[in-house]
């Protein structure tokens, strides 16, 4: 699919210019002439956004803090504002990166790849989680070891991700059974132990890494 890039700018033949060059480029382009049409399009979303500081009305300083409210996609600058001052009061109020008018377009192409991997990669960080020769996939809903993967029944991968996403806490058994079953399911919160057995025994298989520690009389955590 596709990046959205948003524009902004008041000055037609810009937008025109750099619209035409990021088409080519492959990437989906909005455009915005003021602050007040760039607030509206960011309800739908881009994945990066050009902005200018220097409009009328809504300046490109406003529309940075008020988007940033919503939205965690790169922000560049574009203006021909020039000082340091100009540039510590951008990055401060949310932006992510400035390019000066007048600016290399390819540049300015080569920042926009930038800025869209330094997302991808967080993004992974995101749903990946590395323990030694494990990794536990969140998308997948699967853990492999280097390139084994090792398959875990819905509930199973319930657990493992509830616990490993909070990390170091102790959840009674209990717990775990009423936020992973729900408070009205038919059953025993000793099924928890049962799963959490299985979990072992698969993982154990591979690697003997201790990724859910029980605490005696209390419950388990996720040490690993």
């Amino acid at each position: 699919m596709a990046y959205k890039i948003l524009l902004v700018d008041d000055e037609e033949d810009i937008l025109q210019l750099l619209k035409d060059y990021l088409e080519l480029q492959g990437y989906m382009v909005m455009l915005a002439h003021d602050g007040n049409e760039a607030i509206e399009k960011a309800s739908l979303c881009p994945d990066l956004v050009i902005l200018d500081i220097n409009m009328p009305g809504i300046d490109g300083l406003e529309v940075c803090r008020r988007i940033r409210q919503h939205l965690s996609c790169p922000i560049i600058f574009l203006t021909a504002r020039v000082t340091e001052q100009d540039k510590i009061n951008g990055l401060l109020t949310g932006g992510d990166d400035y390019i000066i008018k007048p600016f290399s377009i390819d540049e300015l192409g080569a920042r926009i790849i930038a800025h869209l991997r330094r997302e991808e990669r967080s993004q992974v960080r995101d749903s990946l989680r590395f323990i030694g020769d494990l990794t536990i996939n969140f998308s997948e809903r699967c853990i492999y070891y280097k390139d084994q993967r090792i398959t875990l029944t819905k509930k199973e991968f319930d657990i493992v991700e509830y616990l490993c996403k909070n990390r170091g806490q102790v959840f009674s058994r209990e717990r775990i059974y009423e936020r992973l079953w729900g408070y009205d399911s038919e059953g025993d919160s000793s099924i928890v132990t049962e799963h959490i057995r299985r979990i072992r025994q698969k993982i154990g298989k591979y690697s003997d890494q201790e990724l859910i520690e029980t605490v005696w009389g209390v419950g388990y955590r996720w040490i690993g």
